[in-house]
């Protein structure tokens, strides 16, 4: 008999990648980048994940269709299953320790399943398939397999470590993650071997630490000297002197302005250092201002340093390349969103899930920590105390205005929210902080349930030369955009990030120069970047987003007092979230009087805003019963939570790449040649990452609307093209429902 293989060479020119030392290859990798608790499980389903395949029925096969994308997914018609055997062979050998790891050889292309059917998951759920498929062990064990592959190692089973049944899932997770991680380098290396001998292991921590101290000493050297400079000063010092405690959980509450970012990343690396932490990865709420901190991040430590991620280029469809383009997280400092760390940690896709046990013994920020949302607050919090527990994870939460994440309790002591209640405070004396940076005067409108028109409030920014408005929609942005001055710059997530990028460093040019200049933007202007302006005007919304748009405000405090003005707009914030945080800043503000960005008024707020989301639930999707109610039976219902795990209001967004040229100095970016490099044939992760900086996301219903239009090219599966020019505005970016008011000459040209 033929050697049995694992994959056959897309040409005659390459020998089969042998299935024994595939499996082998696979069990050695995952362990080793298991935790220890978790290392002799990943090696044996390493070792099995592909058993199915020693089955004559999938080795004929594999030889009469080469290339990876033979075997993709195994349950398509004219595929031959090969990943029930390994499954089935683990339960026999193992019972129901083997149901554990058959959970993850059964998905290791499909993705978790659910345990079982009781959620909707009929056939694909773990339950059925060891029920129906039972035949696929019988023809695989026909075949001569090596003894040491069909070996069965001693596995035991540390509850306590794992944090008991309601760490299962996650546990499981980590144990996904590390396999099929190892499967997807192992098949890149047989399939792309020149791509895998390219890739540079990432730069230490410790030179890293050495790149931001240089950078920061600089930095300090040559700032002016004055109150908000020395405050920064000590902040970073705090980061510096607290990074060599133990490691937890720790808050960064510092107002805005006041160097919070470097600050946390100086105390992220210091603190890893110390404990032998192996990365640090920077979370950030919002997709549409990671770039911001990552540029930042890529001045003070290099571009080799730094990995930004974010899930804009999300491929449903998954083939061979995208699979092995998947993010895995190898990098010393990860810029990524909250989106694609929090929906990872409660993921079923294989691709989604490769990153996870990168985050064993890490350092975790979470950027603008109030802005987790309430309705999946529970499993969120959850899931972050199981890394603190029970997976070495350092916890910073860095914010300007700290949310109350403490364990909150109703009027007869019944737990409404388990909080994360061992939080130790990085700065000293917040309450002396904030009052050396008050650099603004806010006011507020004389009745806060009164609605301005937008002419109205036009005229009132006008008044201003240099002038910042922040506004809770894109909509709300473009109709006001459209009645303030001609050269009024426009910000909103309907731009690029390289098109945004452009006008923010036009924006900081002019106001270096002292020239006049008017922006109005959504909110992504409200966290990561660095801008000063003497007016900032603020839609009423959360308190928390009014203090940030206040840190844009006389950020360098070279004004005796900047001015914040606080409107009611024509229409509310959206309903959900937001709708509530604007309900609550509206009850704080009428009560708190003049001091309204206080940190007891910001306490207060959270209290309230806390409050409102009690009524519908911190765990409005149910997930915490999903993944625990039955986890003691090793019933799990992965699928089902992790498409029930929508952190942005629960809808459903999709990216386009829109075409777009940057040009500085004679250095070009170009979203047109990167389109033509993806539709040749390459697709690899440096290859998105480029992608990504051309991207719009859209709700599902105008991604829909401009398909049907005709605006819409596939270019690969699930990745889309913008084909008309004309519908990406050099001011205000992709004009979402104002294609028909496209100057008709542009469309002839």
């Amino acid at each position: 008999m033929l050697h049995a293989i694992a994959h056959a060479p897309k040409d005659n020119h390459q020998e089969p990648h042998l299935l024994a030392e595939h499996l082998q290859k696979v069990g050695e990798l995952a362990a080793q980048f298991a935790p220890p608790s978790l290392a002799s499980w990943a090696r044996q389903a390493g070792r099995w994940h592909d058993l199915g395949k020693y089955a004559q029925a999938f080795q004929d096969y594999i030889r009469s269709a080469s290339g990876y994308q033979a075997h993709l997914v195994d349950s398509l018609p004219g595929r031959v299953n090969h990943s029930s055997a390994g499954a089935l062979y683990a339960v026999q050998q193992l019972g129901i320790l083997g149901r554990l790891l058959a959970y993850v050889i059964a998905g290791h292309h499909a993705g978790l399943p659910d345990g079982s059917a009781g959620e909707g998951a009929g056939n694909a759920a773990l339950s059925s398939r060891l029920e129906h498929d039972k035949d696929w062990l019988q023809q695989t064990l026909r075949a001569k397999i090596p003894p040491d592959i069909l070996a069965a190692d001693t596995l035991t089973l540390d509850v306590a470590a794992m944090g008991h049944s309601a760490g299962l899932h996650l546990w499981l997770r980590m144990l996904f993650s590390c396999v099929v991680d190892a499967d997807f380098l192992d098949s890149e290396r047989f399939f792309e071997p020149a791509r895998t001998q390219a890739r540079l292991p990432p730069p230490a921590l410790a030179q890293l630490r050495k790149r931001l101290d240089d950078s920061l000493t600089e930095k300090l050297a040559t700032a002016t000297p004055s109150l908000v400079n020395s405050v920064r000063a000590d902040v970073l010092r705090q980061c510096r002197e607290r990074a060599h405690e133990q490691p937890g959980c720790y808050t960064l509450t510092v107002p805005t302005g006041g160097g919070k970012t470097l600050s946390s990343l100086a105390f992220a690396l210091e603190h890893a250092l110390a404990h032998g932490k192996q990365r640090v990865i920077y979370a950030i709420p919002y997709t549409s201002i990671i770039e911001q901190t990552a540029e930042v991040f890529r001045a003070a430590l290099g571009d080799d340093a730094v990995l930004e991620h974010h899930s804009s280029l999300d491929v449903e469809q998954e083939t061979v390349h995208s699979r092995l383009a998947a993010e895995n997280w190898d990098a010393s400092v990860i810029v990524t969103t909250n989106v694609q760390l929090f929906e990872s940690l409660f993921a079923a896709r294989t691709s989604r899930c490769r990153k996870l046990h990168r985050l064993v013994n890490s350092v975790i920020v979470l950027d603008e920590a109030q802005l987790l949302p309430a309705p999946y607050l529970q499993p969120l919090l959850d899931a972050l105390r199981l890394l603190t527990e029970h997976y070495g994870v350092t916890l910073l939460l860095c914010t300007a205005t700290q949310p109350a994440l403490h364990t909150r309790r109703d009027s007869f002591g019944h737990i409404q929210l388990r909080g994360l209640d061992a939080r130790r405070a990085i700065i000293d004396n917040e309450t002396q902080l904030y009052q050396q940076l008050a650099r603004v005067r806010l006011h507020l409108p004389a009745d806060l349930n009164a609605r301005q028109s937008w002419a109205d409030i036009a005229r009132q920014i006008s008044q201003h030369p240099s002038v910042l408005v922040i506004v809770n929609t894109r909509q709300h942005c473009r109709e006001l955009h459209a009645l303030l001055p001609e050269g009024t710059f426009h910000l909103s997530a309907l731009m690029c990030a390289e098109h945004r990028s452009q006008h923010i460093a036009d924006i900081r040019q002019r106001l270096a120069r002292g020239e006049p200049v008017r922006v109005v933007s959504t909110t992504l202007i409200e966290a990561g970047v660095d801008v000063d302006f003497p007016v900032v005007f603020r839609a009423l919304t959360g308190l928390d987003s009014i203090a940030q748009a206040a840190g844009r405000c006389n950020r360098e405090g070279r004004l005796a007092q900047g001015d914040v003005y606080v409107f009611v707009p024509p229409d509310p914030s959206p309903l959900g979230w937001q709708r509530a945080a604007e309900e609550a800043a509206r009850t704080v503000l009428g009560q708190c009087g003049s001091d309204a960005l206080a940190p007891e008024t910001m306490q207060s707020y959270f209290n309230h805003y806390y409050g409102k989301a009690d009524q519908a639930g911190f765990d409005r999707e149910g997930l915490h019963a999903l993944l625990t109610q039955h986890a003691g039976q090793g019933e799990i219902f992965f699928r089902t939570a992790a498409e029930r795990m929508r952190l942005i209001d629960n809808a459903h967004s999709v990216a386009v790449i829109v075409p777009y040229t940057r040009q500085d100095g004679e250095r070009s970016r170009d979203s047109h040649a990167l389109r033509c490099r993806l539709q040749a044939g390459e697709m690899h992760r440096d290859l998105l990452r480029q992608l990504q900086r051309f991207t719009v996301s859209l709700p599902q219903q105008q991604f829909e609307r401009l398909r049907r239009e005709g605006e819409l090219e596939e270019i690969y599966p699930d990745i889309w093209w913008v084909k008309n020019d004309v519908i990406y505005d050099k001011k205000r970016g992709l004009l979402v429902g104002e294609i028909e008011a496209a100057n008709p000459v542009q469309l002839l040209c």
